[in-house]
Order: C-alpha cells, then sequence, then structure tokens
C-alpha cells in the first residue's frame, strides 16, 4: 500500500475534504489527510498524507511558506470576500491608479493585523464560524497577527487586480481582498485563487486525482 506526503492539486469546485474522499477511493487507505485547507472555489496545491505515519507529520508542512496567484475584483464587495457571495456594487468616483495601488500594497507586506472571514472554517465557541453565518448568525471575528512576505502585482485592468503573494501560514487571501478593497476606497473581493506552492510543492509538480491514480496503478508514483 502506498504510504508517503504528496502534492494533489485540487480541482476548483471541489471541497478540500471531497478531494480526500475520492483519494481514499483511489489508494484504498482511510487514513488521509491534509494541510490547509483551500476552499472550494480555489484550486491548487493540497499536501495530502498517505498512512498514519504521514498524517502526524502534516502539521509540519502545514507550518510552510505558501505562494498563491489571487485576482481581486474592485469596485464592489461580497458577503463571502469571494466571488460566492452577494454582491454590493460601489459608486466609485475615480478609479485608483497602478501607483496608488503599489503604495496600498505596501501597507499590507510585514506582520499586520488581519480578521479571518466569516464564513471560515474557524471555531467560535466550539462552532465553525460559516455554520453560525449560513443560519444568520455573524460572529464577531478577531483580528489576530500574520505575515504577508510579498505582494506582487501582476496585472491590473479595471476592475481586476492579479498579485502574486507569498505569506506565512495563517493567512487568509479573502481577507487580504477585502482589506485591500476597503484601503483604496472602492471595495474589492477575490474572484479567483490559485494556490501554486506550498513550501516545496509546487502546483506544477503536483497530481490531479485522476492523474494520482494512473501514475499508482502504473508503478510511477513511490513512497
Amino acid at each position: 500500500m502506498i504510504e508517503g506526503i504528496f502534492p494533489i492539486y485540487k480541482e476548483k469546485g471541489l471541497t478540500s475534504n471531497r478531494t480526500i474522499q475520492e483519494l481514499k477511493k483511489i489508494v484504498g487507505k482511510n487514513k488521509i489527510g491534509h494541510a490547509g485547507t483551500l476552499d472550494p472555489l480555489a484550486e491548487g496545491v493540497l499536501v495530502v498524507g498517505i498512512g498514519r505515519k504521514f498524517t502526524k507529520e502534516l502539521h509540519k508542512e502545514e507550518a510552510k511558506e505558501k505562494e498563491y496567484l489571487a485576482v481581486i475584483h474592485l469596485g464592489a464587495t461580497s458577503s463571502t470576500d469571494d466571488e460566492e457571495g452577494t454582491k454590493t456594487l460601489r459608486e466609485i468616483k475615480q478609479r485608483p491608479s497602478i501607483l496608488e495601488i503599489r503604495r496600498v500594497i505596501g501597507k499590507f507586506v510585514g506582520e499586520i493585523e488581519q480578521k479571518p472571514p466569516v464564513f471560515s472554517a474557524i471555531k467560535i465557541k466550539g462552532r465553525e464560524a460559516y455554520k453560525l453565518a449560513r443560519r444568520g448568525e455573524y460572529p464577531e471575528m478577531k483580528a489576530r497577527k500574520v505575515e504577508i512576505k510579498k505582494i506582487k502585482i501582476v496585472s491590473y485592468a479595471w476592475p481586476d487586480l492579479k498579485i502574486r503573494v507569498i505569506t506565512a501560514p495563517g493567512v487568509y487571501i479573502r481577507s487580504l481582498a477585502r482589506d485591500l478593497g476597503e484601503a483604496l476606497g472602492t471595495g474589492g473581493y477575490l474572484r479567483s485563487l490559485i494556490r501554486t506552492r506550498v513550501g516545496n510543492f509546487s502546483a506544477e509538480k503536483s497530481f490531479t486525482l485522476s492523474e494520482f491514480k494512473e501514475k499508482l496503478e502504473s508503478g510511477k508514483i513511490k513512497q
């Protein structure tokens, strides 16, 4: 039976948990876990541990640096801080210039205070915040210190701003999109997200579920 730590490319539309369930069908092993959840609308590297020994090591992977490619939609806000939520348009008197965006982005690099999204898996009195929010109960999310190591503008064509972000653990890119939009006075939400790297695991060297199955059956994947 195959065991080890592997990078799986989670597809957009699947939850991280559903990805693990599908992987269990492929591997035929119940003890499988992952490091760092990806939202259903996000895609990219999901580090997976197969076998009891390796699931116990996942906390080390979760603590590693992460890299993302994000598209932030300016000029509106979202109830979930991403594409899934109810949108509210903002009246924009003047679109921000690339120079202004660069200036504002600089304020988010380093150790900052960040408030997690209400629609997140953070537990409030033992209950996941997103479950409370879906019931119409919106808990007050407390800000916490996180570290953003680098933000690079990839492209900007109003209303979409594409950025590459390198972070320490615990950063919510949805929160960054929301807060960056507020700092620009335009509002903003996360339109799309790809996690391109976790530690030394890159998206280019990750396996889709179908690729993992094919390579496992052909004996090309080994512990």
